[in-house]
């Protein structure tokens, strides 16, 4: 069968990306917290050719890597930045990181055993045509599972950003809506759109980590590099930073010195299998 590769398109990712060292501060060094836990859920009886889809910097090929079981390991991102860093890192020779489109996979119909996303749907527009895609490479009988962050109630450290900048601005309070009301990450968004795609056997989870940081500083560093969502409005801030800077290191403290913090993050995975 011909594959057909298409432009990238990056209308497909609302995620600001910029550089895989940003990355890494904002969300790569927990995502590799939670990569083994994802993987325990989704896979723990796989083996063969597995697809990482929205692969970023790379911790869940990384992670994949350490089972033998698995045969192959394609790793696909949107961003360039973040592949470019991935294939930077020491990694297993089974890796193979590319840029590529998750709504217009590059590879040909029932490829993999076992096809993942983690920490990627809620940031694709149109979510069903990339699970539609991680359903059509995956072959019969084999297994396709994502997870999400839950915004709403599961992610402390995005309810303590996105309360504070709404006390101070009125637009934060429509940008807090929009970041945090996004159905797929609500229990039972993922579970459906795997069952909508024809999925079966269709399990649901929630993953639990701890994200840690050493002081307030830690804490507010990612937040002030332009990588994500996040930073993206810290960069735009039409109220004086320093400002929203000090509201929000009052809630870090929380009445303490400042100091080590450690906070609560769960995501909803689900799984499927594929019929045929």
């Amino acid at each position: 069968m011909t594959i057909t590769r298409f432009p990238l398109d990056t209308r497909n990712s609302t995620f600001p990306p910029s550089s895989g060292e940003r990355y890494e501060l904002q969300m790569g060094r927990h995502s590799r917290s939670l990569a083994p836990l994802f993987i325990a859920f989704a896979a723990s009886h796989a083996k063969g050719k597995v697809l990482d889809v929205g692969c970023g910097t790379g911790h869940l090929a990384v992670e994949l890597a350490s089972n033998p079981a698995f045969t192959s390991i394609e790793a696909l991102d949107l961003s360039r930045a973040y592949i470019a860093y991935a294939k930077a890192r020491e990694a297993d020779a089974r890796i193979n990181f590319q840029t590529a489109d998750a709504c217009s996979i590059p590879f040909a119909d029932n490829t993999f055993d076992l096809t993942l996303s983690m920490l990627v749907l809620a940031f694709i527009p149109e979510p069903q045509r990339a699970v539609r895609e991680m359903v059509r490479v995956t072959r019969p009988g084999g297994t396709v599972a994502a997870c999400m962050w839950d915004l709403r109630g599961g992610l402390v450290v995005g309810r303590m950003f996105w309360d504070t900048a709404a006390i101070l601005d009125p637009k934060a309070m429509y940008l807090r809506g929009k970041a945090l009301s996004r159905p797929i990450t609500r229990q039972g968004g993922l579970a459906g759109e795997l069952k909508q795609a024809g999925l079966q056997n269709v399990q649901e989870t929630a993953l639990t980590i701890t994200m840690n940081f050493a002081n307030f500083d830690d804490f507010w560093v990612p937040l002030d590099g332009g990588e994500g969502m996040c930073a993206t409005y810290v960069a735009a801030f039409n109220v004086d930073k320093r400002q929203f800077k000090k509201a929000l290191r009052l809630a870090y403290l929380d009445g303490s010195p400042d100091g080590p913090r450690t906070y609560f993050a769960s995501a909803w995975a689900a799984r499927g299998t594929r019929q045929r």
